[in-house]
C-alpha cells in the first residue's frame, strides 16, 4: 500500500514538473509571438500607409510578385540564422522560423489595411492578395528581426557570424528594406529626371562615403573595427565598395519588380537606381551597426 501511495506521489510530482516546464515554453514562445507582431507592424506601418503600395498590390504582374515572395522565403531563412526567433542549428528550423514570419507578416498586414479601410468584402479576389502580398515582404522582415531589436537584455541580442558573406547578406537585407520603401513613390523617379550627371556622380560618392563613415568613422553603437594589419583601401574596397555594388543591384531589382524599367531608357534606369542606391545604402550600414 505505502509502495503504492508513494508511486503515485511520485507520479503527481513529475506531472507537477512537466507543467512548470511547459509554462515557462508556453510563455517565452506567446512572447516572442508578440514581439513578431509588433516588429512586422513597426517595420512595415509606414508603407502599409503609403498609396502607391495599395496601388502596386493591384497593378503589379502575378508573375513579378510570385518572383519576389519567392526571394523573400530564402532571405528569411538565411536571416533566421542571424536574427531569428530563437537559436537555431539546423536548416528545418530556419525554415519553420521563416514561414512563422511570413504568417505573422501576413496577418498583420491583412489586419492593418483592413482597419484602414483599404480590404472590403467587394474587391476582387486578385487585388485582395495583391495589396497583402506586396507588403508581406517588409513585415515579414520586421517580424523576423524583432528579437533582436525588441527582445529584452543583451542575452536576447544575437550576433552575426563574423563572416565576410555574412556582412554582405546582412547589408543586402538593409538595402532590401529600406529601398522598398521608397521605390513605389514617384518622387524617385522625379528626383532622378531632375539630376545632372555630375550631380549623379556626386549622389554615389556621398552614398559610399556615408556608407563607410556609418560602419567605421562615426563610432555609432556597433561601430567595426578593421582587423589587425587590414589597411584603409582594404576595408574600403571589400566593404564599403562591394557593399555599394550590392545596394545598386538591389536597386535595380526592386525596380524591375515593380515595374519602373518598363519602356524606360537604359540612361533613365541607371540615373533611378542611383538615387534609390542612397537610402539602399544607409539601410545597408544601419544593418551592419544593428544586426
Amino acid at each position: 500500500m505505502k509502495a503504492v501511495m508513494r508511486a503515485s506521489a511520485m507520479d503527481a510530482a513529475n506531472r507537477v514538473g512537466e507543467l512548470t516546464v511547459q509554462q515557462p515554453k508556453t510563455r517565452t514562445f506567446l512572447v516572442g509571438l508578440g514581439r513578431a507582431f509588433g516588429g512586422a507592424l513597426i517595420f512595415a506601418l509606414p508603407i502599409l500607409m503609403t498609396m502607391e503600395m495599395w496601388q502596386f498590390g493591384f497593378v503589379m504582374e502575378p508573375l513579378r510578385m510570385a518572383l519576389l515572395l519567392a526571394v523573400t522565403v530564402p532571405l528569411l531563412v538565411r536571416l533566421s540564422r542571424f536574427e531569428g526567433f530563437r537559436k537555431t542549428a539546423a536548416l528545418s528550423d530556419d525554415i519553420a522560423d521563416a514561414l512563422v514570419a511570413i504568417a505573422v507578416a501576413a496577418v498583420t498586414v491583412v489586419a492593418v489595411l483592413g482597419f484602414l479601410g483599404e480590404l472590403e468584402p467587394g474587391m476582387g479576389l486578385r487585388e485582395l492578395i495583391g495589396k497583402v502580398a506586396v507588403q508581406i515582404v517588409p513585415a515579414s522582415i520586421g517580424a523576423m528581426l524583432a528579437q533582436n531589436q525588441l527582445g529584452g537584455g543583451k542575452d536576447a541580442r544575437r550576433q552575426p557570424e563574423p563572416t565576410y558573406g555574412g556582412e554582405l547578406f546582412l547589408m543586402v537585407v538593409g538595402a532590401l528594406f529600406l529601398s522598398f520603401s521608397v521605390a513605389p513613390t514617384e518622387e524617385v523617379v522625379l528626383i532622378a529626371y531632375r539630376l545632372s550627371a555630375t550631380q549623379e556622380l556626386m549622389l554615389a560618392g556621398f552614398s559610399i562615403a556615408l556608407m563607410h563613415g556609418f560602419v567605421y568613422g562615426f563610432e555609432f553603437g556597433g561601430t567595426e573595427r578593421p582587423a589587425p594589419g587590414e589597411g584603409f583601401l582594404s576595408v574600403f574596397a571589400r566593404y564599403t565598395v562591394a557593399g555599394y555594388a550590392l545596394v545598386f543591384l538591389v536597386s535595380l531589382a526592386i525596380l524591375w519588380t515593380f515595374g519602373r524599367t518598363d519602356g524606360v531608357s537604359l540612361e533613365e534606369i541607371l540615373s533611378t537606381a542611383l538615387v534609390l542606391s542612397f537610402p539602399g545604402a544607409i539601410g545597408a550600414a544601419a544593418a551592419r551597426l544593428i544586426l
